[in-house]
């Protein structure tokens, strides 16, 4: 899937003078049901996580708490994402190269995913996934 089928998606967000609300349904705010939830925090400073690509996993990325950033490459081309607001999220397709970086103090990053934990959907080694990327 190319990079281009990434993108941020805008979350309701619902507020008054108690605050905010936001929330996510699965395959209507985003493109796929949700089987997963995980999370990072405590990350730190000057460490990357992810660095790996999934050949089905669909993801949906949010910055809950402080901001991080995210890059994605589909092969043959990167972008960088700031996440910084919880109302938005990053959806990832799969067979994309994800890594995580830049977190500030206190980022804490929500993961939604498609399916269920499998470690052979994981593509670990860059040069594993270049190759089955350009097979696609």
């Amino acid at each position: 899937m190319p990079l281009n089928d990434c993108r941020l998606i805008e979350l309701p967000k619902i507020t008054d003078p108690r605050g905010s609300l936001t929330f996510v349904e699965g395959e209507f705010h985003i493109p796929f049901s949700i089987k997963r939830v995980y999370y990072l925090y405590d990350v730190p400073g000057g460490s990357d996580r992810g660095a790996h690509a999934h050949k089905n996993l669909h993801q949906f990325v949010i910055a809950m708490s402080g901001s991080f950033d995210i890059v994605l490459d589909d092969g043959s081309r990167q972008r960088r994402y700031h996440m910084n607001r919880s109302y938005y999220g990053l959806y990832i397709c799969p067979m994309m190269w994800r890594t995580l970086d830049n977190f500030s103090s206190g980022g804490v990053c929500m993961v939604l995913a498609s399916e269920c934990y499998d470690e052979s959907d994981y593509l670990r080694e860059y040069s594993d996934f270049l190759s089955v990327a350009s097979k696609k």
